[in-house]
């Protein structure tokens, strides 16, 4: 397999130390190029390239990874660039593939998971990680969910809700139910799987809008 040159525009220190020790292990790669910022890789990336596959955080001091995008893809178009972000809400992700990204993959993602990505990715292929190509696909698919959800949330959950929607904070809830606070964090986790979201607003939101 030819060698591939990646790039990195990422801010969270850690994130780039771990990414950077990862790909110098591997014979298959060469980071070429890595920034902090949109603007900072608009400045320096030129003398980089090419660049095969550029690894792209959304939340980012200044232009974010999604505003920057096609600005990013007009320096070499045939740079596939792929979002790697912790934010998963749908919002983003198709944001994210409207402006020209050819992949997006989950902080959450090991290493070995990204590289596999990367590899998809440069032999032509797209990669989403699981968690964000399912709510793709449920973007699409056709669901009861709407119509079910408050059918599928307990009692108790239904009341931690309302907690919710009154701004409640979970030692609050704890309180009114005479529950304890892991009990209700445990609640939490199993509403957020039925409901298929990934925060306390995207609930609320759903409280709101009468849909449970």
């Amino acid at each position: 397999m030819s060698i591939i040159r990646v790039g990195i525009v990422e801010d969270q220190p850690m994130v780039m130390e771990n990414l950077t020790a990862f790909f110098e292990q591997l014979p298959i790669f060469e980071l070429v190029f890595s920034a902090t910022s949109v603007e900072t890789f608009m400045e320096e990336a030129f003398a980089h390239l090419p660049i095969d596959v550029l690894l792209l955080d959304i939340g980012l001091p200044g232009m974010t990874g999604i505003q920057g995008l096609p600005l990013i893809r007009a320096v070499d178009k045939n740079m596939d660039v792929v979002m790697l972000s912790a934010y998963e809400d749908s919002e983003r992700v198709f944001s994210a593939l409207k402006a020209g990204a050819v992949g997006y993959i989950s902080k959450k993602s090991s290493l070995m998971q990204i590289k596999e990505a990367i590899e998809i990715i440069h032999r032509g292929g797209s990669y989403m990680s699981p968690s964000i190509a399912r709510k793709v696909i449920g973007f699409f698919t056709p669901t009861k969910k709407k119509t079910d959800n408050k059918e599928i949330l307990t009692s108790r959950q239904h009341q931690i809700v309302e907690g919710l929607a009154d701004g409640l904070s979970y030692k609050m809830i704890a309180s009114e139910y005479n529950i304890s606070i892991e009990t209700v964090r445990d609640h939490i986790k199993k509403i957020y799987k039925k409901l298929g979201v990934n925060s306390k607003a995207e609930v609320i939101s759903k409280k709101l809008k009468g849909e449970i």
